[in-house]
Parts: C-alpha cells; structure tokens; sequence
C-alpha cells in the first residue's frame, strides 16, 4: 500500500513538472522554515528566495519534532511531551505548506515535505502511530546511527512505514550499505525499484558551520560510486538544507545539479 501511494505521489508532481527540460530542472528538496526549532524563516521568504534563485523545484521539509511539538520551550525544557498532538500539528502544517504551494504556483513548483528523525534518543524520532503518508515526500535522517535508530538500518520496512515518496538525507549509503555487509548495485537497484531516493547535501551556510558533507563531495570525484548509482537506476536529489535565507545559495544548487545531469544520473521526479 505505502508503495503504491508513493507512486501515485510521484506520477503526480511529474505531471506538475511536464514541459521542464533536463536543463530546467533544477530542484532543491531539502529546505527548512520557523517550523523546525533550527529555522528562522517565514515558509514564503524561503519560497521567494527560491524563485529569485531560478529554482524550478522546490521542497519544503520541516523536522517532524518542530511540527509535532510546536512548542521549543516546552519540548526542551519542561520534559512535557505533547506527542499526542502530533496528527493535529502535521496536517495543520501540510495544510500551511499547501496554500504556500497555491501562492506560487505560477512561478515555482512547491512540495509539501518532511524531515523525519529515527534517532530515538532526545524523543526527536517520528512516534509509530503518526500518519505522513499524505505528503508529497519525506526526507529521513538518522538511518545509519542502526544502534539508537527505529528504523534498526532497515531503511525498506521504514520506507513502507512512512506511505509516501523517501528519500534519505545527508548520508553516506555507500558506508551505511558496507556497515550492512550488502554489496551498494544491489542495495541501490532495490531503492531504485522501491522509489527511494538518495540526497546530495550540498550545505553550506552559518547554521552547519560552512561544513560540507564529506560523503558528497566524495562522490562527486568518484567515478566508481557514480557509475553504480547510474547504471542501478535510482534517483539524486539536491538540497541545501537551508535554515536562514540569508545564507542561501542556489547557484550551488543548480551547480550540483548541472553535475548529476551531466553524469547521466536522474534527479528525484524528473520525468
């Protein structure tokens, strides 16, 4: 059933992105607003900033403890935990997100995303019984931390789990899926046949210290690892995980993106 609701997802932002070319489409999946307790921005200053940007693609993804907990001082420093809230604050957020995707819907195409933590430690991770399968994807972060993850480095069952489009995000696959002692065609080919998507974070801004993530500049170099994930068949996507739109800077996203059209390599909902 997830699978199925996921491709359903995906047939319809591909129709949302019918008549962009490979040259167009130039997306970034990964961003964040005042929703998350590390974002300061108004979901349309992000939004804005995309569209000047000359982003065709573009994906709002909160954490889903910023959403679910709404509250940053109750959440850190009282112990309360309002997680009983959580079906109410998500669709309060996707239906914030869905009128900032009728705002702009004549100049940028906009996804109603999600982060979601597994990191069971700090009471980030998503809780079972919260619904996401309604939004249009979901980033999902934690996977490789198998130990204190509650996805256990079982990133398919997770998948299903979740009921919409994933992708993982910031993550070195080709370390996780050798941590798993599986071989990375095989892993990828099954993420390619499961839609799972894999992020390139090219980060770099204030919040995350103009640290990049070694993992993607690695594989932007490595002829090997791209050749792998180009004949598996899965997608890329980009994001710059953006928390101040003071620091945005998409010409480096299309740049990334440039270069994953370049290897032959599709990005996430292209056509």
């Amino acid at each position: 059933v997830g699978i199925r609701k996921a491709l359903i997802t995906i047939d319809r932002i591909r129709t949302a992105m019918e008549g962009q070319t490979m040259e167009q489409m130039i997306q970034d999946l990964h961003s964040h607003t005042y929703y998350s307790f590390c974002g300061g921005d108004k979901p349309e200053e992000i939004v804005e900033a995309a569209i000047a940007g000359g982003i065709k693609l573009f994906g709002i993804t909160d954490h889903n403890y910023g959403i679910g907990n709404a509250r940053m001082d109750l959440f850190y420093y009282s112990g309360s935990d309002i997680g009983e809230n959580y079906e109410r604050t998500l669709v309060r957020y996707y239906d914030h997100m869905n009128l900032i995707k009728e705002k702009y819907a004549d100049q940028i195409c906009v996804l109603r995303g999600i982060e979601v933590a597994t990191m069971k430690e700090g009471r980030i991770a998503l809780p079972d019984s919260a619904d996401i399968s309604f939004f249009d994807y979901c980033l999902v972060e934690n996977l490789d931390l198998t130990d204190i993850s509650v996805a256990h480095g079982d990133l398919f069952a997770f998948a299903k789990r979740c009921g919409c489009p994933v992708g993982v995000a910031h993550t070195d696959m080709f370390a996780f899926i050798e941590k798993l002692g599986q071989k990375p065609e095989d892993y990828f080919k099954r993420m390619a046949k499961e839609h799972i998507f894999w992020e390139m974070n090219v980060s770099y801004d204030s919040i995350h210290h103009y640290r990049e993530h070694p993992y993607m500049l690695r594989f932007f170099v490595d002829e090997e690892q791209q050749r792998i994930v180009r004949e598996s068949g899965v997608r890329l996507s980009i994001g710059f995980d953006g928390h101040r739109v003071k620091d945005y800077l998409p010409e480096r996203v299309a740049d990334y993106c440039g270069r994953a059209t370049e290897m032959g390599i599709k990005l996430a909902f292209e056509e």
